[in-house]
């Protein structure tokens, strides 16, 4: 039994690492001379993690058992969410490097290092089959696993590291999201960042209480300086409703469900200009003091600087105040969460992603735990746009 439930581990970790490894071989596409060399490097783990199958670290004792599942398990828990981030990185093709920063490559080094001395204890018992030698096992184990994850992880991160400086010296000639040129480096988390004159924005909030979705809005608009028209979809309980907002200089008007435009002082729009409203609300001077510099990323071929920061239900409703069309009012105070944004070149903000999660109660009867995601592209920033009234 303490055998199959060994294997049955050693599988989980060698399906999770083949999925990883196949999602980067089949659409992991940036370009590059090595692009197809870095997909195919990322499956090489998988001749670890099989090891580990093969041959199991099947150990006497009840603890030394437990400690040797719990280091099968502690890899498996580390793989999931980097599988998970990479999947989505790569499947919305979002980010071109897959090593941006140190601080994205160690979960993936910690995840290898712990295959491996899963796989290394199996192997250094059945290189050594004596009883008594349990530190010559120990041994093999180890200098296994270092070895093992020494030669995996620089054969991947210098085929990865050079395809990326490939395509640095090949920019793209135009990108939605902001400057091109590779010499061009975009400020640091903390520096100030610039209002853009203009952008062409696309937000989306979801919402679920204990993974039931309580509905979707979409949001599409312009912006101009302080002029901006957009119109969204809520999809919300079997609901389908319609907002919208419209300002030019000093006239404004809004759309609410069941009714046509209405004319509004310009004043009360002033928290709807999406991603000004963003920068004003959740990136502030203080908040980015403390932000996590995640390194440098493509996004579209404009090269950006990626950047973390905590955030809490308050500052997220306020930066994206048509969140309360899911949340019907109920207070945030208590929710915590994370806010990504990337900066450009150009010191402009031109994505930003942000979730916050909490107490489910407020928003559905008997609900336990309540998840708000919000993601906003601000794209052709530097193009000139026109606002018209509503017709």
């Amino acid at each position: 039994m303490r055998l199959f439930e060994l294997r049955l581990l050693a599988a989980a970790l060698t399906v999770l690492w083949a999925f990883g490894g196949f999602v980067i071989l089949l659409a992991y596409r940036p370009g590059g001379p090595w692009d197809v060399l870095v997909g195919a490097s990322a499956l090489l783990p998988l001749l670890v993690s099989v090891a580990g199958f093969v041959w199991p670290p099947l150990v006497t004792g009840d603890r030394i058992s437990a400690g040797v599942f719990g280091l099968g398990l502690l890899a498996g828990l580390v793989l999931v969410p980097c599988v998970s981030g990479v999947t989505g990185d790569v499947l919305a093709r979002r980010t071109t490097p897959l090593l941006p920063s140190l601080e994205s490559i160690y979960p993936w080094a910690l995840a290898l290092l712990a295959t491996a001395l899963f796989a290394g204890l199996g192997i250094g018992r059945e290189l050594v089959v004596e009883a008594g030698f349990g530190r010559r096992r120990l041994t093999i184990a180890i200098s296994f696993a270092l070895v093992a994850s020494l030669a995996v992880g620089s054969v991947f991160a210098a085929v990865s590291l050079a395809n990326d400086a490939a395509l640095r010296d090949k920019p793209a000639e135009y990108s939605r999201f902001g400057p091109t040129d590779p010499a061009l480096s975009p400020p640091s988390c903390g520096q100030v960042l610039v209002e853009g004159p203009a952008a062409r924005l696309r937000l989306r909030i979801e919402g679920n209480v204990d993974g039931s979705s309580i509905g979707t809005i979409d949001l599409e608009g312009v912006r101009s300086g302080a002029d901006v028209s957009w119109t969204s979809w809520t999809y919300s309980r079997d609901k389908l409703v319609q907002h919208g907002a419209i300002r030019i200089g000093d006239e404004a008007w809004q759309l609410e469900p069941g009714h046509v435009w209405q004319v509004v002082s310009a004043e009360s729009l002033d928290e709807q200009l999406i991603d000004t409203t963003v920068l004003r609300q959740a990136l502030t001077e203080g908040n980015r003091a403390t932000a996590e510099d995640r390194g440098l990323e493509y996004v579209e071929g404009a090269r950006a600087r990626h950047c973390r920061l905590a955030a809490d239900g308050d500052t997220f409703q306020a930066a994206f105040p048509q969140s309360v069309w899911l949340t019907g009012g109920a207070s945030l105070a208590t929710w915590r969460g994370k806010l990504d944004f990337w900066v450009f070149g150009d010191a402009q903000v031109g994505r930003v992603e942000a979730t916050v999660n909490g107490l489910g109660e407020a928003i559905l009867p008997h609900g336990v735990q309540a998840t708000i995601n919000a993601t906003l592209t601000a794209t052709e920033r530097d193009r000139v746009v026109s606002i018209d009234p509503p017709r």
